[in-house]
C-alpha cells in the first residue's frame, strides 16, 4: 500500500498549511478504505495524483507577483488616486494610449492581453453563453453553497477583520459579485479588448493585492496555518466554484448541463483565471481531476471558523428580507429570502445547516418543486429548438439584468481599487492613502462551492 494510504508521512508528502488537515485524513482508517474502494472500481484514486497535490500546496503560499509588482511601482510612485486612473485609461483606450507607461504597468498588461496557445474562442464564448443561459440561478447557486465554506477560518477571519459580512453588507457585496458573474459573462466579454469583462477581472485582480497585503499583516493571520490570503490554490477553487460544482448542484432545481458543458466551463473559467492572475502550476481539465481536488478540500477541512464563521452563515440569507423597505419592495424582499433560504438548505451539507440558525426553508423547497416539471420542460425545449434557445437567453439575460437593477436599486458596482469598494471574487478593501493604511471590508468571499 502507497504512502498516502496507508497514512505514514514521507519526505515527498505536499507541504500544506496546517489548517488543511491532510495527516488526519490520509490516516483515517473510512477514508483509506473508501479511497481504496474507488481506485479498485475506477483505477484512480479519491485524490489528485501526489504531484498535483504538492503543487497544490505549494500554491497555497503563492501569489500574484505581476500584480502586486505594479501595485508597489505605480501606486507606490503615483499615488491611489493617479495610478487608478491610469489603470482606468489603459482599459479603456489600450496602452498606446498612455505616453511613456511605467513599465510595471506594460508588464501587467502584456501578460494580462497575452491570449494563452491553449485557448479556443470557440469555447470561450459557449462558456459565457451557459452562464447567461443559467441566469439569475448562478447567484444562488454560488451564494447558497459559499456558505459551506464559511465553517473555514481561511475563509472567514479576512470577512470578519472590520465587523462581519452581515445586514445590508452582506447583500450589497453580493450583489457586486453577481455584477461581475454578468459582466464576464455578456457576449464577447473575455476575448474583447476594452470589454467590461475585462476591465472589470483587472480591476478584481488589483484589489486582490490590497486585500492580500492587509489581511496578511492584520495580527490574527497566520501564514503557517492558513497559507497566504487569496493565494494560487484558493483562486483555483473558486474557478472550480463556477464550473463543475454549480453545473452539478442547478440540476437539483431542474436546469440541465451536459458534461460536456461542464468541460467547456472549465475551459472558460480557467480563461478567466488567467485574466484575474492565476497562475496555478496544476489546473484540473477534466471533470474527475475537478471531483478529486473537490474531495480532497472537503476531506480535509478544519471548520475552525467559529463565530466569525457563523455570523457569516447566518447573516447571508436573512440580508435579501429587506426588513426596511415597504410595500411591494418588502414582499419581493421576503420572497427573495425564503427563496435564499431554500438554496441555502439544497446546496449546504446538511451536518453544516443544521449547525447554525438558519430560516425556515420549507415555503421555498415547496415551490422548486412546485416549479420543477415547467423548469425541465424549458430545457428539453431548449435543448431541441435554436428558437427556443435564442429567446430562452434573451429572458434570462433580462431576467438576471432586472433582478440585480432591483436588489441594488440602480446603484452601480464600483469594483473599487486603491480606495474604496470591493472585489467580486474574494473581499474588498477601503484605503485613503494606500495599503499602509487600508482596512479589510467584509464582501462575498471566494465560491468555493465544496459541498458537493
Amino acid at each position: 500500500m502507497s504512502a498516502v494510504l496507508s497514512g505514514r508521512s514521507t519526505d515527498d508528502d505536499p507541504a500544506f498549511p496546517s489548517a488543511v488537515t491532510y495527516d488526519a485524513a490520509t490516516s483515517n482508517r473510512r477514508l483509506q478504505r473508501a479511497r481504496a474502494l474507488v481506485r479498485r472500481a475506477t483505477g484512480k484514486d479519491l485524490y489528485p495524483e501526489p504531484e498535483q497535490l504538492r503543487t497544490f500546496a505549494e500554491d497555497m503560499f503563492r501569489t500574484d507577483p505581476v500584480a502586486e509588482r505594479f501595485v508597489d511601482e505605480v501606486y507606490g510612485t503615483l499615488g491611489p488616486e493617479a495610478a487608478r486612473a491610469l489603470l482606468d485609461k489603459a482599459l479603456t483606450d489600450g496602452l498606446d494610449s498612455i505616453e511613456n507607461p511605467p513599465p510595471a504597468l506594460v508588464e501587467l498588461f502584456e501578460e494580462f492581453e497575452t491570449v494563452p496557445d491553449w485557448v479556443d474562442p470557440e469555447l470561450i464564448a459557449e462558456g459565457e453563453e451557459i452562464w447567461r443561459r443559467w441566469g439569475t440561478g448562478l447567484f444562488s447557486v454560488a451564494g447558497g453553497i459559499t456558505l459551506e465554506m464559511y465553517t473555514e477560518a481561511a475563509v472567514a477571519k479576512p470577512l470578519s477583520l472590520a465587523g462581519g459580512y452581515a445586514g445590508d453588507n452582506a447583500l450589497r457585496r453580493f450583489l457586486e459579485t453577481s455584477r461581475f458573474w454578468i459582466d464576464v459573462s455578456q457576449p464577447g466579454a473575455l476575448l474583447t479588448p476594452g470589454s467590461a469583462g475585462r476591465a472589470t477581472a483587472m480591476r478584481v485582480r488589483v484589489m486582490h493585492v490590497w486585500v492580500r497585503r492587509t489581511v496578511a499583516k492584520h495580527p490574527e493571520w497566520d501564514v503557517e496555518r492558513w497559507g497566504e490570503p487569496i493565494s494560487q490554490s484558493y483562486q483555483l477553487l473558486t474557478l472550480l466554484g463556477g464550473s463543475v460544482v454549480p453545473a452539478s448542484a442547478l440540476w437539483l432545481t431542474g436546469v440541465q448541463t451536459t458534461p460536456r458543458e461542464i468541460r467547456v466551463l472549465l475551459h472558460y473559467q480557467r480563461y478567466l483565471g488567467h485574466l484575474l492572475g492565476v497562475r496555478t502550476q496544476w489546473f484540473p481539465e477534466t471533470i474527475a481531476d475537478s471531483l478529486r481536488l473537490l474531495a480532497f478540500v472537503n476531506t480535509t477541512r478544519s471548520y475552525d471558523a467559529g463565530a466569525e464563521g457563523a455570523e457569516l452563515i447566518e447573516s447571508f440569507p436573512a440580508a435579501f428580507a429587506g426588513a426596511n423597505a415597504k410595500g411591494l419592495e418588502r414582499i419581493r424582499g421576503k420572497y427573495n429570502a425564503m427563496m435564499y433560504a431554500a438554496y441555502s438548505t439544497i446546496y449546504m451539507m446538511p451536518t453544516t445547516r443544521f449547525r447554525y440558525d438558519m430560516p425556515n426553508p420549507v415555503p421555498g423547497l415547496a415551490l422548486i418543486l412546485l416549479r420543477l416539471p415547467a423548469v425541465t420542460l424549458i430545457e428539453t425545449l431548449r435543448r431541441v429548438s435554436p428558437t427556443f434557445r435564442r429567446l430562452h437567453e434573451k429572458v434570462m439575460c433580462h431576467h438576471r439584468e432586472n433582478w440585480h437593477r432591483w436588489q441594488s436599486s440602480g446603484r452601480p458596482a464600483e469594483f473599487a481599487h486603491g480606495k474604496g469598494g470591493c472585489d467580486a471574487d474574494v473581499h474588498a478593501v477601503s484605503s485613503s492613502a494606500g495599503p499602509e493604511d487600508a482596512t479589510v471590508l467584509p464582501a462575498e468571499p471566494a465560491r468555493l462551492a465544496l459541498s458537493k
